[in-house]
């Protein structure tokens, strides 16, 4: 059974859901790096007031925290087969999109 410290991080007061432990490290180290590029491109399109390539970024960052567990169904509650398969959709499909 997991714990409730092992579910959640606070920051600031901010109660945030961490990400999945049982994922391998290829693949966490995939989703957190494609996090890193979306998170860059959502700033560079606000930048740039490009709306497009912000929905587009926000999108990849999206797909990247459900990967990672962090967003979506709660991991703890999936098998986890089917967060393992739900993590590598995620790499898969940020990979196809090139972000």
């Amino acid at each position: 059974m997991v714990e409730e410290d092992e579910r959640f991080l606070v920051v600031n007061g901010r109660r945030w859901r961490r990400a999945d432990p049982s994922l391998p490290d290829d693949v966490v180290s995939a989703l957190t790096s494609h996090l890193g590029r979306a998170r860059n491109a959502v700033k560079q399109a606000k930048r740039a007031g490009d709306e497009d390539a912000l929905a587009s970024a926000r999108g990849r960052v999206q797909v990247a925290k459900v990967g990672l567990g962090e967003r979506s169904d709660p991991w703890w509650e999936l098998s986890e087969e089917a967060r393992q398969e739900r993590a590598r959709e995620a790499v898969e499909q940020l990979e196809e999109s090139g972000g």
